[in-house]
């Protein structure tokens, strides 16, 4: 929070307001203001009358140390830090009610070649969020509804390789439904952009905790690992290393188990038939669809004992006394080793240390599992009319590869076909980036960089191109102070890419 945030916090909590109610229009909500007091979306405020914004204006810094904006300077005023700066959108302020110009228009030469950079803070009624739960656990069924605080607020979607999937937020539940499905929704989409844990039930299926670069809590357990891989995947990569340590091996997984004797892997290395038998649907020889339900054991199964999934061993195919099994997950966290005893029933084992390294190896090529959370929002009408007058022309240039579009200076994909619907991973944007207004909708920063004689031929605010150095020390109408923070070494600079991308590079 700002110095400037604080004291308005402060004041509005301790002293008596008398001064007459301002009026404020940076969201449709227009809400009336008292002096040293905030709007209903703690992002505007009255100071003396006039409305503020209370975030500062954020600048990305590349090439030295960020500095405090009053220390950049010298005493004659002149610049001390002269490291590249990137003007962002985060606390610029919007266009609307949307006739006029974006907040900043920012012109700096890069390279030999003169950009300009339009920053503004869109407010993203059509917006959602994707997040992507690193888990072979089941969450929940396909279509499932998500809900938060007890509304729905988005459905499990389907799933990826090792991981579960969620669509949440949209249009219809922040707007289309109920007063408080809308809030909620919205404060949900909010916590998630700006990187902070949220709670999420889904119906028939889990609660779980996910918050973007985080591990998934799911009914209450940490998860720790994504699979390495499928069942017959794991039998491929490792049945080198069981050769001749053990005559079976069965890599339990909800999607496809595998078994090494019968699979491709095991034939190419001579592995001898064992009269194994597994209660599934065959696929492919050595793969096996639903041994199981989707659950939360072996492999993201039902199932706690691995002997379950197995029939009747054949003696005539190679089933023996003595022959030796085993059973793992694709994590590498559930293992177990057996004998088949004189009647050929599976009899557990102390664990083998000649086997260990190869149930190790497992789990050293599972990745960390983490929740990714990535914003997705269409960049409409009004919003592009702050950069030019007329804004099907924005649309064709971003399509053209003409404009690139960042968001809090973080790499945007922006989607095939019709209007700017872009996607942002939120860990890549500065924290607390995102904001919202009561309507209920989402406010994201975005920029817009291209040439300059670009810009002037798409009919851009010519009129209100500024230097960075006007910016650094002027601001904008919203009066709030500027800062500088550095630029994340995992974002290419701005600037660059945009130049890179006119040039085929990106």
């Amino acid at each position: 929070m700002s110095e400037l945030a604080e004291r308005f916090e402060t004041h509005a909590a301790g002293e008596k307001q008398v001064a007459e109610k301002i009026r404020c229009d940076a969201c449709p909500v227009m809400c009336y203001i008292a002096d040293g007091r905030s709007g209903a979306c703690d992002r505007y405020g009255n100071s003396g009358g006039r409305i503020v914004r209370l975030d500062p204006l954020t600048i990305l810094e590349q090439g030295g140390a960020a500095v405090a904006f009053d220390a950049g300077r010298a005493a004659d005023g002149g610049l001390v830090n002269t490291g590249r700066r990137f003007v962002t959108a985060i606390g610029a302020g919007t266009t609307y009610p949307d006739y006029k110009p974006a907040p900043f228009i920012v012109s700096q030469e890069v390279e030999g070649v003169d950009l300009v950079t339009v920053v503004t803070e869109g407010i993203f009624s059509y917006c959602g969020v994707k997040v992507k739960i690193d888990t072979d656990r089941q969450i929940g069924a396909e279509a499932a509804t998500v809900r938060a605080k007890g509304e729905a607020i988005g459905h499990v979607t389907t799933g990826e390789y090792g991981s579960q999937m969620l669509s949440l937020g949209g249009v219809h539940h922040l707007t289309g439904g109920s007063k408080s499905e809308g809030r909620v929704t919205c404060d949900a989409l909010l916590n998630l952009c700006n990187k902070k844990p949220v709670e999420l039930t889904i119906d028939g299926g889990a609660s779980i905790v996910v918050q973007a670069g985080k591990p998934p809590v799911i009914d209450g357990k940490l998860e720790n690992r994504m699979r390495v891989g499928c069942g017959s995947a794991t039998i491929g990569m490792f049945a080198a290393q069981w050769r001749g340590l053990v005559d079976e091996v069965v890599v339990v997984d909800d999607h496809i188990t595998g078994v090494v004797s019968e699979h491709q892997a095991g034939k190419v290395l001579g592995w001898e038939d064992t009269g194994i038998k597994i209660v599934g649907r065959r696929s492919t020889p050595g793969r096996y669809f639903k041994v199981s339900e989707p659950g939360l054991g072996w492999g993201g199964t039902t199932i706690s004992d691995p002997r379950s999934i197995l029939g009747e061993w054949n003696a005539k195919k190679g089933a023996r006394p003595g022959l030796s099994l085993l059973m793992v997950s694709t994590t590498g966290e559930q293992f177990a080793y057996y004998e088949l005893d004189d009647e050929l029933k599976p009899v557990e084992k102390p664990f083998p240390e000649r086997l260990r390294k190869s149930v190790d190896l497992i789990e050293e090529n599972c990745e960390p599992a983490l929740c990714t959370v990535l914003f997705v929002g269409g960049a409409g009408g009004s919003l592009r009319a702050g950069v030019v007058e007329n804004p099907v022309r924005l649309t064709r240039s971003v399509q053209e590869l003409q404009t690139y579009v960042t968001v809090g200076g973080a790499p945007v994909y922006v989607w095939p076909g019709g209007g700017i619907t872009l996607m942002v991973d939120v860990t890549r944007v500065p924290d607390n980036a995102f904001g919202y207004v009561p309507t209920p909708a989402l406010v994201a920063p975005i920029e817009f960089t291209l040439r300059r004689d670009d810009y002037v031929a798409l009919g851009g605010h010519v009129d209100h191109i500024r230097s960075v150095e006007d910016v650094l020390a002027h601001g904008g109408e919203y009066l709030n102070p500027r800062h500088e923070i550095d630029a994340s070494s995992d974002n290419p600079w701005p600037p660059l890419a945009q130049l890179h991308l006119r040039d085929g590079k990106a």
